[in-house]
């Protein structure tokens, strides 16, 4: 077996679509199985609809192409236990893990003296607390294993103050301090815990924002926040799993603590 993971197991969640499902893929294309799972369930305060069974079904499709073992199921990561006996049982199948990537996450767009208090608890319940859950029941296993790589999802959002994203934005530079204090705990069983940051990535979650543009022209000056030095509004889900592989491989065995951005230069503006 080859690849630059061959032989490893990567448990993801948020993993029916979008980022979550490239990362799934893109590790399976490079030797690893994969522990996929996702919610599968909407949100009030969500204005698009989250994955449902057939998406983590096709997920389970696209691993199996690539002839990688694949464990799917439906988890929430704002429930611990639940996330637990999923992640334990597919550790059980697939006989040990080493990627952690937790991708999970929702996104809406408001102005500050909108933001309820559902828009607010929903978001850092899943943006941050379900980051926290997912790592807390997966290191275990990675100090069975010897080690491991540990991969936040965070955001451009969580370096820069990016406006009319206030719960995300929290959640997302919380997500930082977070894998930075793991990386110092965990160090020791020689688990990496790092970060990614892309910018505006073409998902279901970016398109289905809504109010971002009707808020932008209310408050032109805050546009160029969102500009990247690069010629290009968004990157592809791919960029973004390039980027897991390599956290994820031994090609970064000695990279910890650190935040990665693939966003086209937006947060160097």
């Amino acid at each position: 077996m080859t690849g630059r993971v061959a032989g490893k197991v990567a448990f993801i969640t948020g993993a029916a679509r979008g980022q979550g499902r490239s990362h799934a893929l893109r590790l399976a294309e490079e030797g690893a199985d994969i522990i996929a799972v996702d919610a599968l369930s909407d949100f009030a305060s969500v204005p698009y609809p989250m994955a449902r069974q057939e998406d983590l079904d096709e997920t389970r499709a696209l691993v199996e192409a690539q002839n990688r073992r694949i464990v799917a199921a439906k988890a929430d990561v704002r429930d611990q236990r639940q996330l637990r006996a999923v992640l334990d049982a597919g550790v059980a199948e697939l006989g040990r893990l080493d990627i952690v990537v937790a991708n999970a996450g929702i996104c809406t767009a408001q102005a500050w003296d909108d933001v309820s208090a559902d828009v607010w608890n929903d978001t850092i319940d899943t943006n941050l607390t379900g980051v926290w859950n997912t790592i807390i029941v997966a290191a275990p296993h990675l100090v069975a294993a010897g080690g491991g790589s540990v991969i936040a999802t965070s955001s451009a959002g969580g370096i820069k103050g990016l406006p009319f994203f206030g719960p995300y934005v929290a959640a997302k530079h919380g997500i930082v301090g977070i894998a930075k204090s793991l990386a110092n705990e965990l160090g020791c069983h020689h688990i990496r815990v790092n970060t990614l940051h892309p910018g505006g990535v073409e998902t279901a979650m970016s398109a289905g924002l809504v109010g971002l543009d009707e808020l932008l022209a209310r408050n032109p000056t805050l546009g160029p926040i969102f500009m990247n030095s690069l010629p290009v509004e968004m990157v592809e889900v791919r960029d973004v799993s390039n980027v897991v592989v390599f956290l994820a491989s031994d090609e970064a065995r000695y990279v910890t603590g650190l935040e990665f951005t693939i966003d086209g230069g937006n947060t160097i503006r």
